[in-house]
């Protein structure tokens, strides 16, 4: 699978800057670069059918190499103060604070409560920088029914870019399929898409 944008969302005091930032950034790269489908093969070719791959799949071959390659901690409970708004997907431990990754596998309204969670959780101090991971539109037709993907997230940003931070960090990844081909098979729930090349 391939990274086609990366968009600074966020980016209060010097995380942006770091040592640390640098390596979670390869981490991300290269945990969504290792998803392929069908298995066994080198890129990610996506059946072209509308609304036919599931996404659970696709989000679950990244987490595993964020895990399993990276040492990332995966559906981590946060303590925000208030009640908890949800597990975060994965996480990764910097030296006195915290990175939380969110892959949107829902509805758009699933893209703001992720990205709500995230700013939250940068408001209330209990992580340093964040990301969230969604398709581009050009995947979208091929995926679950209404997925949240950039293109309809992206108006909104601006409201997200006036919380009043002075640290903070949030980064966007918009993923896409490498290729097309009606050949290859559907997606579906709980296929592992993960495959090592």
């Amino acid at each position: 699978m391939k990274i086609v944008q990366e968009v600074s969302l966020i980016s209060k005091g010097s995380f942006a800057e770091s040592q640390e930032w640098a390596v979670i950034q390869n981490e991300i790269r290269r945990g969504i670069e290792l998803i392929v489908w069908p298995p066994g093969a080198s890129n990610f070719t996506i059946n072209p059918t509308r609304n036919g791959n599931g996404v659970k799949a696709i989000k679950d071959a990244c987490m595993a190499a964020l895990k399993d390659d990276f040492g990332w901690q995966l559906e981590t409970p946060i303590n925000y103060a208030t009640r908890a708004p949800g597990r975060i997907d994965a996480t990764k431990t910097l030296d006195n604070d915290l990175f939380a990754l969110e892959w949107e596998t829902g509805n758009i309204s699933s893209s703001h409560r992720a990205v709500n969670k995230l700013v939250l959780g940068l408001l209330r101090g209990v992580i340093l920088g964040s990301a969230l991971v969604l398709p581009s539109r050009r995947l979208y037709p091929y995926l679950t029914d209404r997925i949240g993907n950039y293109e309809e997230l992206e108006p909104y940003f601006d409201v997200w870019r006036a919380v009043n931070l002075t640290e903070g960090f949030l980064a966007i990844f918009v993923v896409e399929h490498d290729a097309i081909d009606s050949n290859v098979p559907r997606i579906t729930k709980g296929t592992d898409g993960r495959a090592l090349i």
